[in-house]
C-alpha cells in the first residue's frame, strides 16, 4: 500500500509543480527561477501542515512524502542556482539560495503553526 499512496500523491504533485512553474514564469520572464521558488515554499507549507497537524501515516505517505516531494524539487534548484552562476548572475544566484532556503524554512514554520489546530 505504501508505494501507490506514494505514487498517488506524487502522480498529482509532479504535474502541479510542471504546471504551476510554467504559469509562473510565463509571468515574469526573468533569469531568476520564480517558479521552482513558488513551487518549494508551497510545497514546504503544506508539508509543515501536514506535519503539524499530526496526520496519520497513511496521510502523511500520500501527502507529505507523494504530493510535496514531487511539487518540490530540491534538483532544478540545484540546477538553476548553477546555471545563474555561470551565466554571470553571481548575485541573483545568491539571492536564490538565500530566498528558497530562508522561504522554506520559514512556510514549513508557518505551516506548522497552522497545523496545530488540527491535532
Amino acid at each position: 500500500m505504501t508505494p501507490l499512496l506514494i505514487a498517488l500523491g506524487a502522480g498529482v504533485g509532479a504535474p502541479a509543480r510542471y504546471l504551476t512553474d510554467l504559469a509562473i514564469q510565463s509571468r515574469f520572464r526573468t533569469l531568476f527561477p520564480w517558479g521552482t521558488v513558488t513551487v518549494n515554499v508551497l510545497a514546504s507549507l503544506l508539508l509543515g501542515a501536514v506535519a503539524g497537524a499530526g496526520v496519520g501515516t497513511d496521510a502523511m505517505l500520500l501527502v507529505g512524502t507523494g504530493f510535496c516531494g514531487a511539487l518540490s524539487t530540491y534538483s532544478a534548484f540545484s540546477y538553476e542556482t548553477l546555471r545563474l552562476a555561470q551565466q554571470g548572475a553571481g548575485r541573483l544566484a545568491l539571492g536564490n539560495v538565500a530566498l528558497s532556503l530562508t522561504a522554506g524554512i520559514g512556510a514549513a514554520a508557518v505551516g506548522w503553526w497552522l497545523g496545530l489546530p488540527l491535532r
